[in-house]
């Protein structure tokens, strides 16, 4: 049997991504004692970034030479901007935040760099880097959450349940497959060059991943505060 193209990422990314469970933001969310203005923190950041990643799922709907990818795109991005998007938008409003307020969030450092990265490689090559771009963050999210719905009362927990059953979902399970689906079909007799260049794709978004989870753990924004009057 051929290899699929995501056995090969698999074993590239399965350390950086073994180290999210260890993480302790993540750690905390599993087990229910995370710090609520430590998930608030990634709840805003998460919000502004995923409309930045919804750009990408519209940029590959855009590039797609087929009417398949096309609207596989187009799911994903609507999965995005409603199903995941709204988990956030429920748990503001837990703390009281609107919409508007969420999307008017300013985005932290590790959040720029990750996006703008994202979106960077997107629009330099075709369609194969937009998939490679989004692939960690959906595949990453739904590995997490799988992990975690198997840890003792996770899912039923008052607060965090909620977020660990939907990225552990049957829904959020197919967005992450479409996205796995995409990428090993987009690799199909891709010389070795480009798949390495995919490859350094996925293992860079992985490890922004991590520095995601860290920025939301130490609350972080940029690294040097400066007073909005000496702008």
């Amino acid at each position: 049997m051929q290899q699929l193209f995501t056995d090969r990422l698999w074993k590239k990314v399965e350390p950086i991504w073994k180290s999210y469970l260890e993480h302790p933001f993540v750690k905390g969310l599993g087990e229910g004692w995370l710090d609520k203005e430590k998930f608030k923190h990634w709840m805003k950041q998460d919000y502004v970034y995923l409309i930045e990643y919804s750009r990408l799922f519209a940029l590959g709907s855009a590039k797609a030479h087929d009417l398949s990818t096309m609207t596989t795109f187009a799911n994903l991005l609507h999965g995005t901007l409603h199903m995941e998007m709204d988990l956030h938008r429920n748990y503001a409003s837990k703390f009281g935040i609107t919409a508007d307020e969420l999307e008017e969030t300013e985005a932290a450092a590790t959040t720029t760099a990750y996006t703008s990265y994202m979106l960077n490689v997107a629009q330099q090559g075709g369609i194969e880097n937009t998939v490679a771009a989004v692939l960690a963050c959906a595949w990453s999210y739904n590995y997490i959450g799988k992990a975690l719905a198997a840890w003792p009362n996770a899912l039923e927990h008052e607060f965090y349940g909620n977020w660990v059953q939907m990225y552990s979902s049957e829904d959020f399970t197919a967005l992450a497959n479409d996205c796995i689906d995409l990428i090993n079909t987009i690799a199909e007799d891709k010389p070795e060059h480009e798949l390495a260049i995919l490859e350094d794709i996925v293992v860079k978004t992985s490890y922004f991943e991590y520095m995601f989870w860290d920025m939301a753990e130490h609350q972080a924004m940029w690294p040097i505060p400066v007073a909005a009057q000496n702008l």
